[in-house]
């Protein structure tokens, strides 16, 4: 084979590369648009079309060397990388700064991770267009190189395909419907770009051989060639969109962001309703916690805890279950298009309050922290859309200011809880339930039917035997901390049911789970004329409810005297105490008390390597499929020349056989890219080919052909013997590359062979 010629490439192959690989390029950019859905991604990829052009067009007009088109490429991303890809970094959104030149080179490196941790869309937020500014360069880069400057053109699409595979696996897990039509488009141009070039280089081939021979050329057969190429090429992409659209899942797609270990896990702090008791400590009961705008009256969202192990309450996390839904970062905005409710803008300051849980109001669209340390808070936030609750790594201090604009869903009326049937949400299973809960609440509605009567008669039960005390000050009778098992065993079991909010938020929500209610606890706070204390926390408990979703329940009993307690004789009537201990604590972690809820070991049907094993397999089998769906044509081709060599060797009479075995070795001429005139004799193909052994096989399919005698089956097995040899011969010295552009060449498909090549 030649080495590549050093002669400057045609403008007119350079124009044409690029706009190809440009055409493939954005349609497989497209995929792109839902992982940041912002003008910025527009404009990174315009950016990576035109400079990848550039570099790889003035590359192979100059023949430059691969490392200098290398170094063209890098020095192009860091000279427009930063008003491109970050921004925010840029003085006056055009000149690059140090900071940013930074910011671009590390997300190279961070930004692909740093995507699968961020709620979709980004938008331009921090350093995150970088990745898609530098696939789209490279693609077109190296695509544009490819199709000018080495021998196989055809190539040029790959990068285009990669780009779409990375947008896919990037991509949301919600969309599964908009892979089909993406990869259908771009399969349907790629596989048209392969045989447009192969048709050009076949016209070329063509047009030598009129040149260089007297004979008439095989004009015809090639356009031939060309048409049945492409009629398999539409075919087969029709079959892969089929297959797509069939197999296609309806629920979400398993995607990177589904499996990877997201950076805030909330079982790293301890649980936020075990903090219930310290707000009504004397030293903070009256002090200003934080300072709020219009929401008088309204509740402050601090935290939902969905999650009970026996020991306490917790803030679930897709680290434990998907039910609780995953903490991600919020870039810009949080879509709620599909929420409805009241748009709502809060501005909060923090004053004495301090921690890694967020104050909120309604379900967060967007949030915007001022101050000297806004932007290292922006960048710490996390937010659980199914829950509601955020938070921030850093956590928040006294001087602190954001502004929430959020959607306040609204709040039906209740008339009657008996109405209420249960709603089809899920929530985390509840584990160490006492066994003393159960009971009480079998006695609170014995005889009451339906769920909701059911749900309205334990909360009447609980305001009926229920009395408050906080248990911090001498007048108030003692009254213990905590809601695991164990306190909740001794709230229901004791002769005066005396707790707080924390302790009632926590059995009514194990009640109303028992009757069937998917049912969590939200710690949040009421602001007073603007302010919040700490006698202004509140606990309760939200119901999913068939009618109207989630339904917030005040399950406090009302502030009364608490009678004295029990005369002894009286005591006697009182449910003796059925104390569930506590999981087993590991008494080698001293801390373990402080934060139970974040050292519980996972099930072994959690295992997260499984996850990541399962998100792996997913991806791996799209891109299978679409790698299937683009090698599907070549696959037919192989088939279809498989067929007709069967047929022509299995044929019934013995001089039929011989006939087909030359007919087999001059097709595997012509794929081979020798080119002969259609009116030359056996000899002539032999003698052209220049293939040892290749007279006598023309010879022998002479002899049969033209003697009075019938050839043998056994003359026949021979002539196929020597086919099989020469084909063999033919391939001695080609590359393995050079060998498959054989298989799957068109050449010998025209004419009547690709009229009949699948019947008799």
């Amino acid at each position: 084979m030649k080495a590549p010629s050093r002669e400057r490439v045609p403008v007119a192959r350079i124009v044409f590369a690029i706009l190809a690989v440009w055409l493939v390029t954005l349609i497989a950019g497209a995929a792109l648009w839902p992982i940041y859905e912002s003008r910025g991604i527009l404009v990174a990829i315009g950016a990576g079309l035109v400079g990848g052009a550039v570099v790889a067009g003035l590359g192979a007009r100059f023949r430059h060397p691969s490392w200098v088109v290398m170094i063209l490429t890098a020095l192009y991303f860091v000279a427009v990388g930063v008003p491109v890809a970050v921004p925010s970094r840029a003085l006056n959104g055009i000149f690059p700064t140090p900071e940013g030149i930074l910011d671009l080179l590390a997300g190279v490196a961070l930004g692909w991770k740093q995507l699968l941790t961020v709620t979709l869309p980004v938008g331009d937020y921090e350093a995150l267009l970088v990745p898609a500014f530098l696939l789209v360069l490279l693609s077109v880069v190296i695509g544009v190189s490819i199709a000018t400057r080495t021998r196989v053109p055809e190539a040029s699409v790959l990068p285009a395909v990669i780009v779409y595979i990375v947008a896919v696996a990037f991509g949301p897990d919600d969309r599964a419907a908009s892979v089909i039509l993406p990869i259908a488009l771009l399969t349907a141009v790629a596989l048209a770009l392969i045989g447009f070039r192969q048709g050009r280089r076949r016209a070329a081939t063509a047009a030598l051989a009129r040149e260089t021979d007297e004979h008439p050329t095989r004009d015809a057969a090639g356009f031939r060639a060309l048409a049945g190429g492409l009629v398999l090429l539409v075919l087969a992409a029709g079959a892969g969109v089929g297959a797509a659209s069939a197999l296609a899942p309806t629920t979400a797609r398993t995607v990177l962001r589904t499996a990877v270990e997201q950076p805030f896990d909330p079982r790293d702090y301890v649980s936020p309703l075990s903090a219930f008791r310290s707000y009504w400590q004397e030293d903070t009961v009256d002090s200003v916690l934080f300072r709020v705008s219009g929401q008088d009256g309204e509740l402050v969202r601090l935290a939902t805890l969905d999650t009970y192990d026996g020991v306490v309450f917790a803030v679930g996390s897709a680290a434990v279950t998907s039910e609780s839904g995953a903490f991600v970062r919020v870039p810009s905005t949080f879509d709620q298009s599909g929420l409805e409710g009241v748009d709502t803008s809060t501005s909060i300051e923090i004053d004495q309050y301090s921690g890694v849980w967020v104050p909120t109001v309604g379900k967060l669209r967007s949030i915007d922290f001022e101050g000297p340390d806004g932007a290292d808070l922006r960048g710490a936030f996390f937010y659980n859309d199914t829950t509601g609750t955020a938070a921030d790594l850093r956590g928040l201090s006294s001087g602190d200011r954001y502004q929430l604009d959020s959607v306040v869903p609204p709040s039906p009326a209740l008339s009657d809880i008996s109405d209420l049937e249960p709603g089809s949400a899920v929530v985390p299973e509840a584990t160490g339930v006492p066994e003393e809960l159960v009971t009480v609440l079998e006695e609170y509605v014995s005889g009451v039917d339906g769920p909701g009567a059911q749900l309205a008669a334990m909360l009447d039960g609980l305001a009926v035997n229920g009395y408050i005390s906080h248990g911090v000050t001498d007048d108030e009778p003692p009254s213990r901390s905590g809601h695991g098992s164990d306190r909740l065993t001794e709230l229901l079991s004791a002769p005066r049911m005396i707790g707080d909010g924390e302790q009632y938020a926590a059995t009514a929500a194990l009640m109303a789970r028992e009757l069937g209610f998917p049912s969590r606890v939200v710690l949040g706070f009421v602001p007073q004329d603007g302010v919040v204390r700490g006698g202004d926390v509140v606990a309760y408990v939200e119901v999913d409810t068939a009618q109207y979703g989630w339904v917030a329940l005040d399950v406090t009993p009302p502030y009364r005297d608490i009678p004295e307690e029990l005369p002894e004789d009286n005591a006697q009537v009182s449910r003796p105490p059925t104390i569930v201990p506590p999981p087993v604590v590991d008494t080698e972690q001293p801390d373990r008390q402080e934060t139970p809820d974040s050292e519980q070991e996972l099930p072994p049907d959690l295992n997260p390597l499984w996850g990541v094993l399962l998100a792996i397999a997913t991806v791996l089998g799209w891109v299978l499929l679409a790698l299937a769906i683009l090698i599907s044509p070549f696959l037919v081709i192989i088939v279809a020349k498989a067929r007709r060599r069967r047929l022509r060797r299995r044929a019934t009479l013995p001089a039929d056989r011989v006939a087909g075995g030359w007919r087999e070795f001059e097709d595997a001429v012509l794929d081979h890219g020798v080119s002969t005139a259609p009116s030359s004799t056996r000899s002539e193909v032999a003698g052209v080919t220049g293939v040892v052994g290749a007279q006598v096989l023309a010879a022998v399919a002479d002899r049969a052909t033209f003697s009075p005698d019938e050839p043998t089956a056994e003359d026949a097995d021979v002539v196929w013997r020597a086919v099989d040899d020469l084909r063999g011969t033919l391939d001695s010295g080609l590359t393995r590359w050079q060998r498959l552009k054989a298989r799957v060449s068109l050449r010998s498909l025209g004419g009547y062979s690709v009229t009949r090549i699948f019947s008799r």
